[in-house]
């Protein structure tokens, strides 16, 4: 906090390289805290998944800072190929989503566009020693020259994190993986990609149900596809999808076993002062995403984010404009392919700020209480910690950074800054 109340933002570290000259398989790809914030995981482009924890001595210190060191790395997933369809299938980590603790050990699914996993991660500090049957290095012992009995010994050792596959969801989805989402129950799951939505026991690998379908039988007249989906954090029955038409539709599961019809739709009305070629592209919904009370949710298109209650469909009840200057220049944008970035969002603990990325590294955060705004910038010229981050003003005048291949880094990086800085 600063002295006139306000929030205060500083750098605490840079997790990776900031070296330009970076491997396509280094590039992060999506970031993840746990329930907690003590555990972050990054999955990358090369299907690595890397969990880092909080330092406990920097979350009791006082200013608290968010320090991390790497607690455990390993390879999630592997690239592969469909022989039926004659396509590669890449090994980067679409999304990462945390299981609630329910012992010891933690849980995490990563997925990439077809298969999802699902990871145990637990620690080990001690060994056993003293066997009968096998000697200390394993190798097994002649059953003849046992001779007497002796009680195997638990020992101290050195601290060693482990990660093993304990489910392996794969070929339910004949689309790529855009979303997986944890139900409260912890107990199922949903995963979904451009036309299905399917729900999972966590036990059970080889069979899902399918939930939402809006595959046309003549894929010719096909209008829209899915882009996101998430449970509700309370109600076990409940949850949403957001298509490319800027549609979210809310389901219940207790109504039907198929949830094509929607209990409910949320669709802002068009302003026809604002009709263009452009509309529909930019009002896609890229990410959606329901508060922690579970009565908003939040959702971001191209130009903006917008806040819903789940109450009232007609119309978002907060609009907030994430990049407005970017509108006189939609036509260069299309022609580059750059009006169809993505970009993600999220709330704070208390739901009573939002957060966002945009272009250049940017990251903008929005207080719903005093609809104030903030845009700052993860810079890569900030490397000492505690440095206090300045406020940056964005308008017309703007350079757009280029678009070229080397800068993915750069461009995901801020929307997965925003991802992550909202942490508990």
């Amino acid at each position: 906090m600063s002295g006139n109340g306000e929030v205060q933002w500083c750098f605490s570290q840079v997790k990776g390289t900031l070296d330009d000259d970076v491997t396509e398989a280094d590039i992060i790809s999506c970031v993840e805290f746990n329930s907690t914030g003590d555990l972050l995981a990054t999955g990358d482009k090369g299907g690595r998944v890397v969990i880092f924890q909080r330092d406990p001595q920097s979350k009791s210190s006082i200013p608290r800072r968010g320090e991390y060191n790497v607690y455990s790395t390993f390879q999630s997933h592997e690239p592969e190929f469909d022989y039926l369809k004659s396509l590669e299938i890449e090994e980067k980590i679409n999304k990462i989503r945390w299981l609630n603790r329910q012992n010891p050990a933690h849980f995490l699914l990563s997925t990439n566009d077809k298969t999802i996993k699902l990871w145990k991660v637990s620690e080990r500090d001690k060994r056993v020693e003293g066997y009968n049957t096998r000697e200390d290095s394993g190798q097994m012992r002649d059953p003849s020259s046992i001779t007497s009995l002796r009680v195997p010994v638990i020992k101290p050792m050195e601290l060693m994190v482990e990660a093993s596959p304990r489910r392996i969801f794969a070929n339910a989805h004949t689309y790529h993986i855009n979303s997986i989402s944890v139900n409260s129950d912890q107990a199922t799951y949903l995963s979904a990609d451009d036309l299905r939505i399917n729900l999972w026991n966590l036990e059970i690998t080889d069979q899902s149900f399918n939930i939402v379908d809006i595959k046309p039988t003549n894929m010719e007249e096909l209008t829209e596809v899915i882009t996101a989906a998430e449970f509700h954090p309370i109600d076990c029955n409940v949850f949403v999808y957001s298509s490319s038409k800027g549609t979210i539709r809310l389901c219940d599961m207790r109504e039907a076993a198929l949830c094509d019809k929607h209990a409910k739709m949320f669709e802002e009305p068009e302003d026809p002062t604002n009709r263009s070629f452009f509309s529909e592209i930019i009002s896609s919904i890229s990410d959606v995403k329901l508060s922690n009370s579970g009565r908003y949710m939040v959702s971001r298109d191209y130009l903006s984010v917008k806040v819903w209650d789940l109450r009232m469909e007609t119309k978002p009840t907060e609009s907030y404009a994430v990049h407005e200057y970017l509108r006189a220049k939609l036509c260069s944008l299309y022609e580059s392919d750059c009006i169809f970035d993505k970009f993600e969002c999220c709330w704070n603990g208390n739901d009573t700020a939002i957060m966002t990325g945009s272009y250049n590294n940017f990251f903008r955060m929005f207080d719903r209480t005093t609809k104030r705004d903030l845009t700052l910038e993860a810079s890569r010229e900030v490397a000492k910690p505690r440095t206090v981050l300045k406020p940056r003003k964005v308008g017309m005048g703007q350079v757009l950074t280029p678009f070229l291949e080397e800068d993915w880094g750069a461009r995901e990086a801020s929307d997965f800054v925003a991802a992550i800085c909202f942490v508990g």
